[in-house]
């Protein structure tokens, strides 16, 4: 998971600087509101080809825990050899729901006050970040998509030039990041003791009754 994590941050900054340089030569003779126009479109679409990608890497995420739940609940003879449809759609609806409560402080922080982008940045993107995430999913490697997708717009402002990107700021999202994998592992850890105290009381008030 590591070895994907690396490779889908920088892969992200690379096809993010790469296809905004291939758009700006593509559109160099196109009029800039005609460009705005179909970008305008076109981030739409990239947005529903980010968000498939999205539910592809972290929806598996959350729907093999929810699964590792029932399982540990009713045993592995009550569970199905394939995902109920009711954790699916359960991740889904969660997933929608996160996203759109937690994630205008992340588009402003990243999409606006990381980078400052033109439309067709904001179309270059999430298309490298989707691209990104496709060949992962594809090949079964898990990997972020929050990593990909900063690191996407990172390279897009990165394309335009050095200075278009913060990186007062990218640098401590990119510390947030490293912090994370000590900070949750440290989490579970702390709730596995805590269930496993609370399993070994139940069982002994039990006993004695």
């Amino acid at each position: 998971m590591l070895y994907g994590l690396a490779v889908s941050t920088v892969l992200g900054f690379f096809l993010g600087w790469f296809f905004t340089k291939a758009i700006e030569r593509v559109c160099a003779k196109v009029r800039y509101g005609t460009a705005n126009r179909v970008f305008k479109v076109g981030n739409v679409a990239a947005a529903i080809f980010l968000a498939l990608m999205h539910g592809a890497q972290d929806g598996q995420k959350f729907a093999s825990i929810a699964m590792l739940g029932v399982t540990l609940a009713v045993g592995m003879n009550g569970v199905a050899s394939e995902y109920p449809l009711w954790i699916m759609a359960g991740c889904a609806f969660v997933m929608a729901i996160g996203s759109g409560i937690g994630g205008r402080r992340i588009i402003a922080s990243v999409g606006m006050n990381m980078v400052k982008m033109e439309k067709y940045q904001g179309f270059a993107a999430p298309l490298a970040a989707s691209v990104c995430l496709l060949g992962a999913t594809l090949t079964g490697i898990p990997v972020s998509t929050t990593h990909t997708n900063t690191t996407a717009i990172m390279g897009c402002g990165a394309a335009r030039h050095l200075k278009a990107v913060r990186w007062n700021l990218a640098g401590n999202m990119v510390l947030t990041w490293v912090f994370t994998f000590p900070g949750c592992g440290l989490i579970g850890f702390l709730l596995a003791k805590l269930f496993m105290f609370a399993h070994d009381y139940l069982h002994l008030a039990t006993a004695l009754v």
